[in-house]
Formats: structure tokens, C-alpha cells, sequence
């Protein structure tokens, strides 16, 4: 009766997992060897690694990513792409967003751009920041609609709390008049506040000349360039290797 009562007020105090772990400690017969301060030891642990288990996933779904398994592990092994080892371990750290600093990442079509910011986006969630993933063209088409529906201002609002925001595929497509000034709003609102993992095909040096127009070229890309880490991706396409056949016979 005591025990059920016990667990019933760990559940009204939404401690659910530690309710769990005391209730199996409850039927371990070799939990009463150990200490009072080593059985309470666990029963914390169980419940700090459960709520961080839960807001992870919270993050992650929120986030979106085009690649939900990219992890950061890969990219200390990952072949074919030149990556620098030390940057990549620095901003696993997650301390480019405590600094509120951006990163680019930049290569040829299928060098594993969107594998690398997605990757970092998950270490993100890991570390407990908030982000969303966009390819850039479906962000300017939701800035357009809302701008439509009257909703323009909460949406920027929205965006703006996410403490990482990945732009992939940043200038696929020219963009224009109206796209520059979405994306110049956009980085206003991040620059110097919040961190942007910006991904695109185009060398950093070509993206004046993509964006058009001069006056808000300078404007936007001093925002989004300006104290970013940069990322060069190298080598082969990874998605054409991965479609050549195996010389091995079975």
C-alpha cells in the first residue's frame, strides 16, 4: 500500500521515470545491497536521462530534418568529402551557437551538404538548442503565403526563436525581388542573435552575383557571411558512388 502510494505521488509529480526505476528496484533483489545515496543516485539518473530522452525527441521532430539520421559521428569518418576534422569537432561543441555565429557549407552536387548541416542540426537538438530545417525554395514559398494570409509578421516571429536555422540549397534558383527582401527580413532578425547553417552549391565568392541586386546582395550576404565558419566539401558526388555497382560476387 505504502509503495503504491509512493509511486502514485512520483506520478503526480511528473516523475514518471523515476517511479519506474524505483518500482524495479523494488523487485531487484541486489538493489538492497547497495546505499541509500547509491539507490537515490539511480533513481535521479533515471529520471534526468528520461527528460532529456524526451525533449530530444520533442527537438527532433520540431526540427524537421531532411536526414534524421545524420549524426556527427559520421562526418569524423566520412569519405570522400575532405572535411576538416578539428572544425567539425569544434562545432560539435555547439559553441558556434552560444557565439550566435553562422556556418556555410558549400560543395558540388552531392558532395554532402545537406547530409553535414543536418548532421550538425541534430548535434544541435542533442545539446538542447532548438532548429528547423528549410530548403530554402519551400521557405520562400511559406514567407510568400503567409505574406498572403495576413500572417507574414508571426511567421518571421517563429523563425527568429529557433536557435539554429538551416537554409539548404541557398540560391538553387535566382532568386527575385521579392525573395531578397523575405531573405533579407529573415537575417535581420538572426544576425548577431541566432545562428544560420547556410548550405549551397555555389562558391561563397559567386553569391553576390546570384542574389542580383547589388544594394540588397551587400545587405544580405554581410548578415549571413559576416563571422560564419566555412565548410568546403571536396571529392566525388557520395550519391554517385552510391549507385555504382558492386564489383563482389556472391
Amino acid at each position: 500500500m505504502l509503495i503504491q502510494q509512493t509511486l502514485d505521488q512520483l506520478q503526480a509529480l511528473n516523475l514518471s521515470e523515476m517511479a519506474r526505476a524505483w518500482q524495479q528496484q523494488q523487485q531487484d533483489p541486489t538493489a538492497a545491497e547497495l546505499s541509500f545515496d547509491e539507490r537515490f543516485g539511480q533513481l535521479v539518473d533515471a529520471q534526468h536521462l528520461g527528460q532529456h530522452n524526451k525533449r530530444l525527441a520533442r527537438l527532433l521532430l520540431e526540427a524537421k530534418l531532411r536526414l534524421p539520421a545524420a549524426c556527427i559521428e559520421d562526418l569524423h569518418s566520412g569519405k570522400g568529402r575532405e572535411l576538416d576534422k578539428p572544425l567539425i569537432r569544434q562545432l560539435s561543441t555547439g559553441r558556434y551557437i552560444e557565439e550566435k555565429r553562422g556556418v556555410l557549407v558549400v560543395g558540388a552536387t552531392g558532395t554532402g551538404k545537406t547530409y553535414v548541416s543536418c548532421s550538425l542540426a541534430q548535434q544541435a537538438c542533442r545539446l538542447g538548442f532548438r532548429t528547423r530545417y528549410y530548403r530554402t525554395s519551400r521557405l520562400l514559398d511559406e514567407l510568400r503565403l503567409a505574406r498572403l494570409d495576413g500572417s507574414y509578421g508571426k511567421f518571421l516571429t517563429r523563425l527568429a526563436r529557433f536557435e539554429v536555422l538551416i537554409l539548404d540549397d541557398f540560391l538553387m534558383v535566382p532568386p527575385t525581388e521579392d525573395h531578397r527582401r523575405d531573405l533579407l527580413e529573415v537575417m535581420e532578425d538572426r544576425y548577431g542573435l541566432r545562428s544560420t547553417i547556410t548550405t549551397s552549391q555555389f562558391p561563397v565568392e559567386a553569391w553576390h552575383a546570384q542574389v542580383g541586386d547589388p544594394t540588397l546582395a551587400d545587405a544580405l550576404l554581410d548578415r549571413l557571411i559576416h563571422n560564419a565558419y566555412r565548410i568546403v566539401l571536396k571529392g566525388p558526388s557520395v550519391r554517385k558512388d552510391a549507385m555504382k555497382p558492386s564489383s563482389e560476387t556472391t
